[in-house]
């Protein structure tokens, strides 16, 4: 690891850790989905939130599918993968 590194965060997004300039290349994922494909501002912190309880989110990923739950929460036509739909 090098010195610049943050150290393995269970509970955080790639927003608060930028792992290896992760979270620029997610933010530009979400700037190219359209309007209507993108989930409004609002909606997508309150499923990051619920995210963020969760004990399947491990470094920004979910455990559940491996996706990247802030791309994937970004996304108005996306659910929760957990059996319990969450969001």
């Amino acid at each position: 690891m090098s010195s610049t590194s943050k150290p393995f965060c269970r509970k955080c997004l790639f927003e608060e850790i930028d792992r290896d300039g992760v979270y620029s290349s997610i933010k530009e994922l979400i700037s190219a989905l359209t309007e209507e494909k993108r989930t409004e501002e609002n909606e997508y912190r309150h499923r990051l939130e619920i995210c963020r309880q969760c004990n399947s989110l491990g470094e920004g990923t979910c455990g559940k599918c491996g996706c990247f739950v802030e791309l994937r929460a970004a996304k108005a036509d996306m659910h929760c993968p957990h059996e319990n739909h969450y969001w």
